[in-house]
């Protein structure tokens, strides 16, 4: 099966920010969950959240899944739960991007 029919970015000639924003726009579900399960753990006294943990936390709790939620996208979420959440920015781990 070729990349291109699996409906990679290079099919598409989307950035992965460009697609993190059409998914997100589609499934803003998928970030108020976020939101709630990283409030949940911190509350709770974690001092660190790995966004790829609430993604299959996620994953397990949604009858049918997400479509189209995308590991590339969890540094994303984790810059926008910061960006929302500034007291937060100690609990995730970020890394210089690399990738658009």
């Amino acid at each position: 099966m070729s990349i291109a029919a699996l409906g990679s970015h290079r099919a598409t000639g989307l950035t992965i920010t460009e697609r993190f924003h059409a998914f997100d726009a589609r499934n803003p579900h998928v970030y108020r969950a976020l939101e709630r399960m990283a409030a949940r753990r911190l509350a709770a006294g974690d001092t660190r959240v790995s966004l790829k943990d609430l993604f299959e936390d996620l994953r397990r709790q949604l009858p049918y899944g997400v479509a189209g939620l995308n590991n590339n996208f969890t540094a994303l979420y984790a810059r926008r739960l910061i960006a929302a959440h500034p007291n937060w920015a100690g609990a995730f781990e970020l890394r210089r991007r690399r990738a658009d």
